[in-house]
């Protein structure tokens, strides 16, 4: 799907040196929606054409971090336990 916008004038160029505004609108709109539960990681990436360790750095360069919490933690020491690591 395409989507399009428009800017004034006046701001576009205060911020056109900033990089491909186009692909900055795309990956705002992307984190917005991630943030709001509307769309997944792999979602994410697929909307970005990002693979899933640049997503990771993409995310976290962004702010977005993954609940991690100590009930997880004990989960996955269980398992590696169960393993014999």
């Amino acid at each position: 799907m395409q989507v399009s916008f428009e800017i004034p004038d006046e701001l576009a160029v205060n911020i056109a040196g900033l990089g491909d505004l186009s692909r900055r609108a795309l990956e705002a709109f992307a984190l917005e929606e991630l943030r709001a539960g509307r769309i997944s990681e792999p979602q994410l990436c697929e909307m970005l054409g990002l693979a899933r360790i640049q997503a990771d750095g993409f995310l976290k360069s962004h702010g977005v971090y993954h609940d991690y919490s100590m009930a997880d933690f004990e989960r996955e020491r269980a398992a590696l336990k169960r393993l014999g690591l």
